[in-house]
């Protein structure tokens, strides 16, 4: 399907939280001398301006990333990836994820960057022209089995669907297990939404089953952005999980539960042997 477009949603509670946790695992992996390879399965259009009508109508920045922007340290890899791109585009602008990661790229890093729908595909191309990064119009999952295990070898990988229909929720374990086995050195990260329906909780019951090495799962909650909103969380699940980013997960939820007294949702984390850490 592709009638999903991410400006009436950018900037919401659910990319705080996947945009902090992403700007941090690349953070990680730049700190070592050596270049890696970025895949986005669904890139979107990776620039946004939250002044638009679209994202004005659902009111969800102002409840995210607008509310939420003053609890970062200057220091961290999201907030400096949002001050970058407000110099550059205006204090109403924000970064998607594929803008994040060229903001945090260094010489030598490369970016493959997937998206099928015509009109965010153009916008990504136009977005990403002064970085290196290359744009692809074609199914993301299809383009990634394609090219894993990339050159560099090191690196990581964002699926972010739209979960319009329930075969997303259906493929998603069988892609990432795929994907692990051409790229198993690779950072997999996947997100998924909290719904009120639970549709997403058979995915990730089969995600958990599946003994990922260095498997990081975190959901965090939040109100929904409107009455009858379906959306009530935010969930990452990632596969060789960088140093570091579990504290930054367990940093987040408590940012999460201080406002609106948000319910606070369980994190699990597997150990490289597969065995529960909590």
């Amino acid at each position: 399907m592709l009638s999903y477009q991410h400006l009436y949603h950018a900037g919401n509670m659910a990319d705080v939280h996947k945009h902090a946790l992403l700007a941090q695992a690349l953070d990680y992996l730049g700190q070592k001398p050596k270049p890696i390879t970025y895949f986005e399965t669904h890139a979107g259009r990776g620039l946004y301006d939250l002044s638009a009508p679209e994202a004005a109508r659902t009111g969800e920045a102002a409840r995210g990333i607008e509310r939420m922007l003053p609890m970062f340290p200057a220091g961290h890899p999201y907030a400096r990836a949002i001050a970058r791109t407000r110099a550059l585009h205006g204090p109403k602008s924000y970064p998607g994820s594929p803008l994040i990661a060229a903001l945090l790229q260094r010489p030598g890093d490369l970016a493959h960057l997937a998206e099928l729908h015509p009109q965010e595909y153009a916008a990504l191309e136009e977005a990403m022209q002064p970085y290196a990064a290359i744009c692809h119009p074609r199914d993301g999952i299809a383009f990634a089995l394609s090219k894993c295990p990339p050159e560099p070898r090191r690196g990581m990988l964002l699926i972010d669907p739209s979960y319009e229909g329930k075969e997303d929720y259906e493929a998603m374990p069988h892609h990432l297990y795929h994907l692990h086995r051409k790229w198993n050195v690779g950072v997999l990260m996947l997100w998924y939404p909290i719904l009120t329906s639970g549709v997403h909780a058979e995915m990730v019951k089969v995600l958990d089953a599946c003994n990922f090495p260095g498997a990081l799962r975190h959901e965090v909650g939040f109100a929904p952005a409107r009455p009858g909103h379906g959306m009530v969380g935010s969930g990452v699940f990632v596969v060789n999980t960088p140093y570091g980013l579990e504290k930054e997960a367990e940093r987040l939820g408590a940012m999460f539960r201080k406002l609106d007294k948000a319910p606070a949702r369980r994190s699990r984390t597997v150990s490289r042997a597969g065995k529960s850490r909590g």
